[in-house]
Parts: C-alpha cells; sequence; structure tokens
C-alpha cells in the first residue's frame, strides 16, 4: 500500500524487500491506527513508522507534521538522515533538536517549520517554552523510538509537558526492541486501542551473531581486552565499558599500545560526540570504546565485535549492546568479560536470553606476557587523566582528547598572548 515515489526511494536506498517488523507495521500504519512495534534491533524499525508518516504528509502537506522522539542525540541524527533518504525526492523538511548544540540555530530551524521533528525530550520541551511562535498543537504524528528507554523514569517530567500540548487527535507509534511491562505509561501516552505489532515476543539477538563470554580475574581485565584485540586484529570493534570515566581511561590505556582507539561517552561536548561516531564510521578508527549512549540504535554497518568490557546491569541493555553487530543479516560476534563479581549479572543475562553461551577460546599464558606492558600503559593513562582532569578544573572548559589537541593547545595559548600585547 505504499505509493510509487516512496518505493522509489526505498529501492534507491537499496531496501528491496520489507523486513519483517515493516510487514507487519506499515499496513495497519496506513490504516491509521495507533502502533506499539516490537522487534529485535537491526531489523528496519526506522522504516517502519517512516514510510506511513511520509505517505501521510503526501496525502496532506502541512508544516509541523511529525515529531519523532529518541532518547539519545546520536540516534536523533540517524533517523533524521533516514527521513531525508526518503523523503529527498518529494522535498520533506526535518529538524533535529538536541541537546548540546547551539539553542539559537536549532530555534531558527523551528521557525522555517520542518515538516518533521527529531527530537530527544528534554531538549524539545526547552524549546516548547522558550522559543516564541513554536508549538505543536497541529501535529499529527507522534512516534517514540526506543520507548521503552523514553517512558521510564528518566524523562517522565519531559514526555508529560510534551503530551500536554500536542493534540489528542493524532497517530501515536511506539516502537522498540524491549519492551517495559507497564501499560500504565503507554496509556499515560494517550494510544487509542493500539494495535501491537511483535515480530519476536521473547527478547532475543539475531541469529547470525555468535555470542561468547571469557571469564577472568577483574584485575586482568585490561590484558584480556588488548589479548583479544590482538586476537581478532583487522575488524572493527565497539567495547562498552559502565562509566564515562571508565571509557576515557581504557581509550588513553590503548592508544599509548598503539590501537586507534576512540571514545564516545555523555561527558564529551555533542561535536566531539558526532566527531568520534563519523570517524568511527568512516572506518579512520578501529576501536569505539563508548557508555550506553550508543548502545541503543545506532546503525554502524561495519561492526565485526562487540565487547561487554564491563557487563551491563540491566539484562535488558545487554540486547542493544550486542545488537550493534549482526545488522540487517549480516554476521558478527560478541564477547562479554564475566570477572568474579558479575556472575549472578551474566546468569540473568542468560536467563533473558535463554541460551548458555560458550566460552571463547584463548591463551591464557599469553595475556599474562601482556601484564607488564599493559601496567605500564595503565600508569599513563592514569596520569593522562589526571592531567585532563586538573586542566579541566583550571579552564572549566571543553575537555579535549583528541590526538591532535595538545598541539593545538599550545598555539591557541600562543595565540591568546600575542592578542594581549597587541
Amino acid at each position: 500500500g505504499v505509493t510509487d515515489v516512496l518505493c522509489e526511494a526505498c529501492d534507491q536506498l537499496g531496501w528491496k524487500v520489507p523486513t519483517k517488523i515493516q510487514v507487519e507495521a506499515i499496513p495497519v500504519a496506513l490504516q491509521g491506527e495507533d502502533i506499539i512495534g516490537l522487534a529485535e534491533t537491526g531489523s528496519g524499525k526506522t522504516g517502519a513508522f517512516a514510510l506511513p508518516i511520509l505517505q501521510a504528509l503526501l496525502e496532506a502537506p502541512q508544516r509541523l507534521f511529525a515529531l519523532v522522539l529518541t532518547p539519545t542525540r546520536e540516534l536523533a541524527f540517524q533517523i533524521s538522515e533516514q527521513f531525508e533518504a526518503l523523503g529527498s525526492s518529494i522535498g520533506v523538511h526535518s529538524a533535529v533538536i538536541v541537546g548540546g548544540i547551539d539553542n539559537m540555530s536549532q530555534s531558527l530551524a523551528l521557525a522555517k517549520k520542518p515538516h518533521i521533528i527529531i527530537a530527544t525530550p528534554g531538549r524539545l520541551v526547552d524549546h516548547l517554552e522558550n522559543t516564541k511562535g513554536f508549538n505543536l498543537r497541529a501535529l499529527k504524528f507522534l512516534v517514540m523510538d526506543e520507548a521503552d528507554r523514553i517512558l521510564n523514569m528518566d524523562f517522565e517530567t519531559e514526555v508529560d509537558k510534551i503530551l500536554k500540548v500536542i493534540p489528542r487527535d493524532r497517530k501515536t507509534f511506539l516502537f522498540s526492541a524491549t519492551m517495559t511491562k507497564q501499560v500504565q505509561k503507554l496509556q499515560r501516552a494517550a494510544l487509542k486501542n493500539p494495535v501491537k505489532c511483535a515480530v519476536s515476543s521473547k527478547y532475543q539477538t539475531v541469529e547470525k551473531l555468535r555470542q561468547y563470554y571469557i571469564f577472568i580475574p577483574s584485575k586482568f581485565k585490561d590484558s584480556y581486552l588488548v589479548y583479544i584485540l590482538n586476537e581478532l586484529a583487522g575488524n572493527s570493534f565497539m567495547v562498552f565499558c559502565s562509566t564515562c570515566n571508565n571509557t576515557q581511561r581504557t581509550a588513553l590505556l590503548l592508544r599509548n599500545l598503539g590501537f586507534t582507539a576512540i571514545p564516545l561517552h555523555g561527558q564529551m561536548s555533542q561535536n566531539k560526540r558526532l566527531g568520534s561516531l563519523n570517524k568511527f564510521k568512516a572506518k579512520a578508527r578501529s576501536i569505539l570504546l563508548a557508555t550506553d549512549v550508543a548502545s541503543r540504535g545506532l546503525d554502524i554497518p561495519h561492526v565485526d565485535v562487540v565487547i561487554n568490557f564491563d557487563i551491563p546491569t540491566h539484562s535488558k541493555d545487554y540486547i542493544h549492546r550486542v545488537g550493534r553487530t549482526a545488522r540487517a543479516g549480516r554476521s558478527g560476534k560478541s564477547i562479554t568479560f564475566v570477572t568474579q563479581y558479575d556472575v549472578e549479572l551474566f546468569q540473568r543475562i542468560e536467563h533473558l536470553i535463554g541460551k548458555k553461551l560458550p566460552a571463547f577460546p584463548m591463551q591464557e599464558e599469553e595475556v599474562m606476557m601482556l601484564t607488564e606492558r599493559v601496567a605500564e600503559a595503565q600508569r599513563f593513562a592514569r596520569m593522562e587523566l589526571r592531567e585532563q582532569g586538573e586542566k579541566k578544573r583550571s579552564r572549566n572548559g571543553d575537555d579535549d582528547d583528541t590526538e591532535e589537541a595538545l598541539g593545538v593547545r599550545k598555539k591557541v595559548a600562543g595565540g591568546k598572548k600575542k592578542k594581549r600585547k597587541a
């Protein structure tokens, strides 16, 4: 039931056959029903809500037509790219409204009244309250991507504010790879007798994903990471850590050992975050170290291996993390580090996905040979972290962690002196 114009657009993107979730969701959406969509990650959920919205937009063109809410900024940019690609032939304009980017330019983008707004909840509320002349009274579609993360406690107040100012008479789509049981929250999101399009009822990971674990003493964690990166050299890796600080530390550690590693976490400025992501996407770096900011929805086709360096505390996050590889029918590997403190968490994950994972084959002696070099790199990394922390406190500025940064800083400092003299 999709119009020819959009079918052509899909064809140009190389989408030949609709995925399972698209087969389920698109016809229902075109009939004007509300949808709750559940499908494993990497199965084309964005297309499942983008196509019906663009089709409805073609039938009744108007500005500020649809709003897509996402939990992370990077995901917002990615969804925007999909809308632009699908709607390029019909002149669709979209605006991305996320934190960490200058408010003024966003206000100007909103003043042009784009057809589609892709936003993170906090920054959108900010604009609704403070940008003159901007409202969503004419909105026809509301989409929540990774809905369980948006509807949980983190964004509760923001989502409530948004729901108060948009029309009751609209279509609402909720999509996610995992969904929480709280149905009251879905009712609060004001769905009118929604149709549930679940492709997979139980939480699952893709068939082509080979999952392993390694059981190791926590003090040798870094050495094992280096060993695995060496063993599987030539692949591209995403390594998930639990905190921003650990992400930064591990990135510095790996750089000291000569790996091309790059961090992505919430304490970096938005430009840096996009920069890291783009370097990794362009294959200029082979290892991306990230917190759970990057665990949801990001589509980077060439990720071969996902490493859970710190085991996720919520088992559902495991599904999102390992879903960064083996996307859209490709194969991939995931390796989870289990230390003596993580056994229970690991058993919970196995229980959730209903599989017993095999151990990854390793040569312990080879790992032990690395310990000295790793210990030295750890020392350097700690020193660098401390220096960065001190610089941050003295400057309170943006913390720059790129390889070129040190040289730039010197130049900038020199420039300032010249200005003072002048």
